[in-house]
């Protein structure tokens, strides 16, 4: 039967670990994401997992044995945040390019320079086109469900692509929260038995993995990794909804709240999300009609789901705690705006920079941004397109 457990983000992605129990967990220690490994040694020296535990010398060298040992036909995941994120860029374009399900808890911190190890996600948006799926978590529970369902999300065959989890760092890696915890049996019949599909330690099969591929058939091949990535809207929802269906949490692309009579909508992600929650609830008290979007799934971008619920929107704000220099507004920006492009009918919208470097986002800023979509709504004009939260200058 489930428990309820005091946990925090990082101790909630162990005990996922712990209970699907891959073959190979291959991690170098970085922070915020350093205890998801000690936890998960911890796990492997106790034998309460069964799997091999590797600490290579480099978090690149981490991903590499991730990829060997998805190759040769092995369950595998790792952690890491930043700039071991960073370091492991090659092997990511690598890992997706083979099709290998390697998952990968990430405590989203911001890259250097300057050197901060706080939560943004300049990490994983900068890998945002590496081929990757990528879900993002607004609390501990969230993580560790979002954890669970990546492994039968990322290992269905008509995807057979990697996924990451991001989980802001310190604001959800270290804060503690009363989690339900379910069944290891129960979570070990949801995740099911891994089956390989490709193996290389089945020498009666001849392949070749990672050859030249020149003019002549890299084409090819790329299109058949993007089929993956595309092949996976499906998926994710039918593995939400048979998460919710067995343990009482049903997950989509995204979350909607207070949304049904909404005339303005924000959207954010992770763990912003829920200080978003309590300042509508606020507006919601004084009669403003204001809801929250918070985008789950960051790719494959849900974009036809995403303009089909905002487009009925008089203004929306899209918040970002990412900066894309040069570009025209932020990574979650540009994807929404592009989504809603085709539609006659569409809101004004707004984008806004929030928390990088793990800088707080308080209930007064999200009121403050709903203050101003209301009179963009009022008057049909955006007097400026991009803005900053909480920013000195």
């Amino acid at each position: 039967m489930s428990t309820l457990k005091t946990l925090n983000g990082n101790q909630t992605i162990a005990e996922a670990a712990r209970q699907v129990d891959p073959d190979v967990v291959a991690a170098y220690p970085i922070t915020p994401s350093t205890a998801i490994v000690e936890i998960i040694a911890q796990f492997r020296a106790d034998g309460l997992m069964s799997g091999e535990f590797v600490c290579p010398e480099s978090e690149h060298s981490a991903m590499s044995v991730c990829i060997g040992a998805a190759a040769a036909g092995g369950r595998v995941m790792t952690a890491t945040a930043s700039q071991g994120l960073a370091l492991m860029w090659e092997m990511l374009y690598i890992a997706a390019g083979l099709r290998l399900p390697i998952v990968a808890g990430i405590a989203n911190r911001s890259l250097s320079a300057p050197i901060n190890i706080h939560g943004d996600h300049s990490d994983t948006m900068g890998a945002r086109d590496s081929g990757w799926i990528q879900i993002y978590s607004e609390n501990c529970q969230e993580a560790y469900d979002n954890f669970i369902q990546a492994f039968r999300i990322a290992e269905h065959l008509d995807v057979r692509t990697p996924v990451l989890v991001g989980l802001d760092g310190f604001i959800i890696s270290h804060s503690m929260e009363v989690i339900k915890v379910e069944d290891d049996d129960k979570v070990k019949e949801f995740i099911g038995e891994y089956k390989p599909v490709f193996p290389l330690l089945n020498t009666d099969q001849k392949m070749t993995v990672g050859p030249i591929d020149f003019t002549d058939y890299y084409f090819e091949h790329k299109r058949n990794q993007i089929e993956g990535i595309e092949n996976a809207p499906p998926v994710i929802e039918e593995v939400g909804k048979e998460f919710g269906q067995k343990f009482g949490r049903e997950y989509g692309f995204f979350e909607e709240y207070k949304m049904e009579d909404a005339e303005t909508c924000i959207v954010v992600m992770s763990s912003a999300a829920g200080t978003c929650k309590d300042a509508i609830d606020e507006l919601r008290s004084n009669g403003k009609r204001v809801g929250l979007l918070k985008p789950r799934v960051f790719r494959p971008f849900p974009h036809q789901e995403i303009a089909e619920t905002l487009k009925k929107m008089k203004t929306v704000a899209i918040l970002d705690r990412s900066s894309s220099p040069g570009a025209f507004g932020a990574p979650l920006f540009t994807e929404i705006r592009s989504a809603l492009y085709d539609y006659e009918e569409r809101p004004k919208i707004v984008n806004y920079v929030y928390g990088l470097g793990g800088r707080d986002i308080m209930v007064e800023h999200f009121k403050d941004v709903a203050l101003n979509l209301e009179k963009i709504a009022e008057t049909g004009k955006v007097e400026e397109q991009t803005g900053y939260i909480n920013l000195r200058e």
